[in-house]
């Protein structure tokens, strides 16, 4: 919905309906996972994708049946051996569409979550995508201010708006589906929630004012992190060598990592890039980073500069799963030499660490190129022999199950 913002602000502000296409399930090789939107109004206009060309036509015509019925439909898309490329996907996956009016009161809803969205702030979307057909489709989002919306059953919207403020905290999205256990009554048994949660950008903290770190900000910062460059040596440290950061900061680099864990602004996903590759300010610093719970640590030096760094750094206290958190040398081996390629392999390690992927080659790997979603359902998809390899036994048919508020 992020990319969309903009749109649908103008839209919800202008009264003007649409329906909200909204991926909400995926299985196997699939282009984009779900939260992914497409939009349409009456008019016909379209904003967003949800599977980057595969179905968009199949699920443009149902936004048009869902604007002319008032009714959410849910539809299933999978792969067709005699039809791949007309509506199924080719790549092999199954995703899941839920497809919502956004009328009336739901326009001020939605108009509420992306204004939050718009301004950086977190906020989490909550929406009903199976269960009671006349809850399909029902939408609350939640912020720092409360939560807005309904389902229509206030235990069901406690619980929802209690759980959504969870997952902002973690930062995550998620699906859950609700029971007794949960306080619900019997009337909405079994429904299911879908959580889009947006937070700011992760934080990537760059210690070391020199050409690598050029480049690591300058990708950090096109993949979306809010990049903080800070070494303690102020001739070299300056907005204009680092143009792609978002702060520049003159500081020694252990006491101002602790300034930004005593105001609470890291969180498993921060990054933090030690490449100064001098011992005086690397030791303090990773001897602090290392026991934060943060997403990433990785530090420039040699094979020789690492072993000297992990004996020092264990006569300093730090024990061995503290040890482990460290990515030294950092960064994939991939041949770089050039900070630009350097820059690469650190990012690439990055994501890869994010993921919980290997880093190896897509060549030498079997499996859907996509990952499966949710993330943790890999290992159920390869023990069911979905995309275990090119000659896999895959589920070649297509459907398009569609649920009503009918």
């Amino acid at each position: 919905m992020i990319d969309i913002t903009e749109q649908l602000l103008a839209w919800c502000a202008g009264q003007r309906p649409f329906a909200l296409a909204t991926v909400v399930g995926a299985r196997g090789s699939v282009p984009r996972g779900p939260g992914t939107c497409v939009a349409v109004d009456a008019g016909g206009t379209v904003v967003g994708s949800v599977s980057g060309g595969c179905v968009e036509g199949a699920v443009y015509e149902l936004a048009r049946e869902v604007l002319a019925t008032g009714q959410a439909q849910r539809a299933v898309f999978g792969y067709s051996d005699e039809d791949a490329f007309a509506v199924g996907l080719a790549c092999g996956g199954t995703v899941e569409v839920l497809v919502r009016p956004v009328t009336g009161v739901a326009l001020a809803v939605l108009h509420d979550h992306l204004e939050a969205l718009a301004g950086g702030r977190p906020t989490a979307l909550a929406t009903v995508e199976d269960g009671p057909p006349e809850l399909l489709g029902a939408a609350i989002t939640v912020d720092e201010h409360g939560h807005r919306g309904s389902t229509g059953a206030p235990a069901l919207d406690a619980a929802v708006a209690r759980d959504a403020r969870q997952l902002l905290a973690l930062g995550t999205g998620d699906t859950r589906t609700y029971d007794h256990h949960s306080g619900c009554c019997p009337a909405t048994e079994g429904t299911t929630v879908l959580f889009t949660v947006h937070t700011p950008p992760p934080r990537m903290l760059v210690y070391g004012a020199n050409d690598f770190a050029a480049a690591v900000a300058r990708f950090g910062s096109l993949l979306g992190y809010r990049v903080t460059v800070c070494d303690a040596r102020p001739v070299f440290t300056t907005a204009e060598r680092f143009p792609e950061a978002d702060e520049v900061v003159v500081d020694w680099p252990h006491r101002h990592l602790r300034s930004l864990a005593d105001r609470g602004e890291l969180d498993g996903r921060t990054a933090i890039c030690v490449l100064s590759h001098d011992a005086k300010f690397d030791l303090p610093l990773l001897r602090l980073a290392l026991r934060l719970p943060v997403g990433y640590v990785g530090a420039m030096g040699s094979r020789r500069t690492h072993a000297q760094r992990i004996t020092e750094l264990r006569a300093a206290g730090l024990g061995e799963a503290e040890l482990t958190g460290l990515h030294s040398p950092i960064g994939l081996d991939i041949g770089a030499v050039s900070p630009q390629e350097t820059a690469v392999s650190v990012m690439a390690e990055i994501i890869a660490g994010r993921s919980g992927t290997s880093g190896l080659s897509l060549r030498e790997l079997h499996g859907p190129i996509h990952r499966p979603w949710p993330p943790h359902a890999a290992t159920a998809v390869a023990e069911n022999g979905e995309g275990a390899g090119p000659d896999a036994n895959i589920t070649r048919t297509l459907s398009r199950e569609i649920r009503t508020t009918s």
